[in-house]
């Protein structure tokens, strides 16, 4: 997964480098007519209580972030998602902050240990829960995805939901389990660098690397605007209706 990059007060603006407006998927109408255009077959709904912040997400690279090293890949469209809340600088001018307290500890952030759900109805294909949360501002890249989950949704797509906190899973492979469910708690585990809730969508592969694909949601609120059907891009606030 891609590490967030968050720069002093502001904890969720992310440096990119080297990245351009450029739609991931446009590089030839194959292409573009498979992933660009992919409409999500499985009704989603974002999968968390409260209002999270889009730190990667959208069609373009700047807005996603999530490179993708081949057509197709995993990342490509993946979603990162955090909890800030307005906060009162010493000089009186108002920044979102995704921490309280001293930011090098997961629990003084907004969204570490919050409820996550299950997207939609499926089963449990794949389960993580033994990997240690990450020190803030460290990664861990040998198991990138951390604490996941895999739910196939049984018609040719997957969700994944990773970064998840040690132990807090509670549904086991093999499991059915049903939209808005929980199945765990947000977490640092894996290539994170900070609290947050990695969510992407694929195919039947079954696997971290699998086919990435768009994200559409059902009924939720951008920035307090009632949306029936969109997907999230980055720098908005969503929430479920």
């Amino acid at each position: 997964m891609k590490h967030l990059k968050i720069v002093a007060y502001i904890l969720f603006i992310l440096v990119i480098t080297s990245c351009t407006d450029t739609l991931m998927g446009d590089e030839g109408k194959l292409d573009e007519d498979i992933y660009l255009n992919y409409q999500t077959v499985t009704d989603l709904e974002l999968p968390f209580e409260d209002e999270w912040f889009v730190v990667n997400g959208g069609k373009t690279h700047f807005e996603g972030a999530h490179h993708f090293t081949s057509r197709g890949a995993g990342e490509r469209y993946a979603i990162d998602f955090l909890i800030v809340q307005d906060t009162i600088l010493p000089d009186g001018t108002v920044r979102k902050k995704n921490y309280t307290g001293d930011w090098r500890q997961n629990e003084n952030h907004y969204c570490f240990g919050k409820r996550l759900n299950t997207p939609s109805d499926g089963k449990i294909i794949e389960v993580v829960n033994t990997i240690d949360d990450n020190q803030v501002g460290t990664t861990n890249n040998d198991q990138p995805g951390g604490n996941y989950i895999i739910i196939d949704h049984l018609n040719g797509e997957t969700s994944i939901l990773a970064h998840l906190k040690k132990g807090s899973i509670i549904v086991a492979q093999g499991d059915t389990v049903i939209k808005g469910q929980e199945v765990g708690q947000a977490g640092n585990s894996g290539a994170s660098d900070r609290p947050h809730l990695h969510y992407q969508l694929e195919g039947t592969s079954g696997h971290l690397g699998g086919l990435g694909l768009p994200a559409q949601f059902l009924d939720y609120y951008e920035d307090d605007t009632f949306v029936e059907l969109g997907e999230p891009v980055r720098g908005q606030e969503v929430r479920r209706n």
